[in-house]
């Protein structure tokens, strides 16, 4: 399996122990979850803390990943401000088993068309590896306007966009713009919105805690057979983001047992999960809807 055929990413939690190190013996059996389901897996994204881990403590996870070498494709996020930095992790991850990178907007600066061109571009030429460029206004402060992405689709790096606006009239422009250019929804719940405007899959927060159940979800919005979702997903989805991601999710499987610690690097913490019993209800939900609509073998 190529990552070229995967349609659904996970963006990997970064498990912790309950002193805020990485948890490396967590990080191997939930890479297993994934790779049993066949998503392939995004490390050290929004959803993976990646932003609040420490240098050293990015390359021990990569490095740590690179060596186990699972069976589904392997996408490392790159996130900041310093281009320098970027491109230096960039080479860094060249060597390694790894498959794509995720390119994000530069934080906080909100560049013009010319200076956010020049920020991918510079990091596509550094990359060894195909990129998915993600456009997240919410948490970068700016949009990635739709004719860099076309001026950079012909770079040989440039493999896709996430596309996690919220906004299905952004979606359409990237598509318009770029009609060849395959584009990811970042956002679980607009998935079979985007469907319908010729999206190619889904980077999922979901499943990390549905890895089965959300790799059918996948299915069906491409198969255009969403009859079943309209009472299960959408309060599911909103459970997991009733408060910051990933606290939620982190939450929910300690209760599965698959980590264990929800522990988070501040300015996160679990206590701001008061309530948890939506998030148990729609685990117990996803559960039964998968029960009826999984693949009969």
């Amino acid at each position: 399996m190529t990552f070229r055929d995967i349609t659904l990413w996970t963006a990997l939690v970064t498990p912790m122990n309950s002193d805020g190190s990485v948890d490396f013996r967590g990080l191997e059996s939930i890479i297993k979850r994934q790779e049993a389901a066949g998503n392939g897996i995004l490390l050290m994204g929004s959803t993976g803390e990646g932003l609040a881990l420490g240098d050293e403590e990015k390359v021990s996870i990569v490095n740590f990943v690179s060596d186990i070498n699972p069976g589904t494709p392997v996408m490392v996020g790159v996130g900041g401000f310093n281009l320098e930095k970027q491109s230096k992790w960039i080479k860094g991850c060249n060597a390694l088993n790894i498959d794509a990178f995720l390119l994000v907007s530069p934080l906080y600066s909100k560049p013009g068309p010319v200076g956010m061109e020049q920020w991918f571009r510079s990091l596509l030429d550094a990359s060894d590896k195909p990129c998915m460029l993600y456009n997240i206004p919410g948490r970068t402060g700016i949009e990635i306007p739709p004719a860099v992405i076309k001026r950079l689709f012909d770079h040989e790096n440039m493999w896709s966009l996430k596309e996690a606006s919220g906004d299905i009239s952004d979606y359409r422009a990237f598509r318009n713009t770029t009609p060849k250019l395959p584009i990811y929804s970042g956002d679980d719940k607009m998935l079979p919105v985007f469907v319908e405007a010729g999206c190619n899959g889904l980077v999922s927060v979901a499943s990390n805690v549905w890895p089965e159940a959300t790799k059918r979800y996948v299915e069906l919005s491409l198969q255009k057979e969403t009859s079943s979702f309209e009472e299960v997903w959408p309060p599911a989805i909103r459970a997991l983001f009733s408060v910051s991601n990933p606290i939620p999710v982190k939450v929910l499987m300690v209760e599965k047992g698959w980590i264990q610690s929800a522990a988070l690097r501040l300015p996160l913490t679990s206590r701001e999960l008061v309530d948890k019993e939506n998030l148990y209800l729609a685990d117990e939900s996803i559960s039964d809807w998968y029960s009826n609509h999984k693949i009969k073998i």
